[in-house]
């Protein structure tokens, strides 16, 4: 079964990338706040983490590569080229997420809801994260913009997509799918 996952991801990762979206169309759907934007960690080769692999420990964990650091980078400039108002940013605990949303964001907080659930070892985590995920979310009235930055397994789990790496998702709070961007450079 983790075997098919693998594959699955894998397959999802390297497909075709999206139409790329108009400055404007973005904009103009995040200018008035309180969406949510889901965003897959970037680049990360590989797909799910090494046996073994210790949470607080980097070198452990599949981690980004060069490519995905300048991706996070387009990420964070797409932002702010675009003049898009965000409350917050809130990131996996893992550190391909978290490294993504520094090197885009700079500033984040990180929650265990957000964490992937993929692995054996974390996926009895799964109802509870998708509750917890779901309160705040239920509970969140930011006057601007709330970031997620996660996992495929998590987006995917939340609102039923399956996004590649670096993939941005833009929701409205009831989870309702308004666009979606392909960030890597193909």
């Amino acid at each position: 079964m983790k075997l098919i996952k693998i594959i699955l991801i894998l397959l999802i990762s390297f497909s075709v990338p999206f139409k790329a979206i108009s400055s404007n169309e973005f904009k103009n759907i995040l200018k008035d706040g309180g969406k949510l934007i889901f965003i897959r960690h970037a680049y990360a080769p590989g797909g799910g983490d090494p046996d073994g692999f210790d949470i607080l420990d980097c070198t452990s964990q599949r981690n980004l590569n060069m490519e995905g650091i300048e991706q996070s980078k387009r990420i964070g400039q797409f932002f702010i080229k675009n003049d898009i108002e965000i409350d917050k940013v809130l990131s996996s605990e893992w550190c391909r997420c978290k490294d993504t949303a520094e090197h885009a964001f700079k500033s984040y907080e990180t929650k265990s809801f957000l964490n992937s659930f993929f692995s054996q070892e974390f996926s009895h985590n799964k109802d509870k994260q998708i509750k917890e995920l779901n309160e705040y979310i239920k509970n969140w009235n930011g006057k601007n913009n709330l970031i997620l930055v996660t996992h495929y397994v998590v987006i995917f789990e939340i609102i039923n997509i399956p996004v590649s790496s670096g993939e941005i998702v833009v929701t409205d709070k009831d989870l309702n799918i308004l666009i979606r961007q392909n960030t890597r450079d193909n």
